[in-house]
């Protein structure tokens, strides 16, 4: 399985020197971000070749979006606890290392909510966009797929839409599917339905717009959350990939996202 086509992050023969390095807030990624800024020097990320992030996945998302839209790479090297968008290791030779990486381009979904107020906020993501119950009270939500109605009624603690780079996240632990990057699909995943009861979701077309309408909003408040973006009280929300936006995320060699993604499919 290889990753879509797309032009190298560098040109070919090319090795990067100038790094931007940005860590984490724990011990670990901080001692690796002194370590490193005293090898290579340390660059603004507007001139730097790459961003060398230090951390985690969940530090490693807040910084893929500062560089959705721009052509500079970003090499995680895991510092967390969670590293599947992480490279395990320091590299003896970073420069050098990284011209043999592989890259993979991702696009973040959009995400359009409207409050019981009318107000409208927008947010990306690219991981997952997930509506979830406020209160005890079971979420009634409508789904909609390009303007037609798919589920008139969906009884449940939530739903969200996954990216395929996502998959492996909180949709898989929602029993939702794992997708390639190559199948230009997303995951539509229920979160604990209750009606229809086996119901298990649908795979969607990257180009595929889905409208959630909030049912007996007053009675039953729903939230929608984008990675880390939170609006509570949603009666609407509508999701589409975006791809006038992207980030490059680079991996080690022959340890490209699609090999973990296809990976993750066969751990026990």
């Amino acid at each position: 399985m290889t990753e879509p086509h797309q032009p190298p992050p560098w040109p070919v023969g090319t090795i990067p020197r100038r790094f931007a390095f940005v860590a984490a807030p724990n011990p670990g990624a901080r001692q690796t971000l002194a370590a490193l800024t005293a090898r290579y020097g340390q660059h603004d990320p507007q001139e730097a070749d790459a961003i060398i992030c230090l951390g985690g996945d969940g530090f490693m998302l807040e910084i893929l979006h500062t560089t959705l839209g721009r052509a500079i790479p970003v090499y995680g090297i895991n510092c967390g606890s969670v590293g599947f968008l992480m490279n395990p290791a320091i590299p003896d030779d970073l420069p050098t290392h990284l011209a043999k990486t592989q890259a993979a381009t991702l696009h973040p979904l959009r995400m359009q909510t409207t409050t019981r107020t009318g107000k409208v906020i927008e947010a990306l993501a690219l991981n997952d966009v997930f509506l979830f119950r406020q209160t005890r009270q079971a979420a009634k939500i409508r789904i909609e797929v390009d303007g037609r109605e798919r589920l008139s009624e969906l009884i449940c603690d939530g739903v969200l839409v996954s990216t395929p780079a996502g998959s492996t996240a909180y949709n898989l632990s929602a029993h939702g599917p794992i997708v390639p990057l190559s199948a230009n699909l997303l995951p539509l995943t229920p979160i604990s339905a209750f009606r229809p009861r086996r119901w298990r979701g649908a795979l969607l077309p990257a180009t595929a717009r889905v409208t959630f309408t909030i049912l007996e909003h007053d009675k039953r408040p729903v939230a929608a959350v984008a990675d880390f973006t939170e609006v509570r009280d949603v009666i609407s929300v509508e999701i589409e990939e975006d791809r006038t936006l992207h980030t490059i995320l680079l991996f080690d060699p022959d340890q490209s996202l699609s090999e973990r993604i296809l990976a993750e499919q066969f751990t026990v």
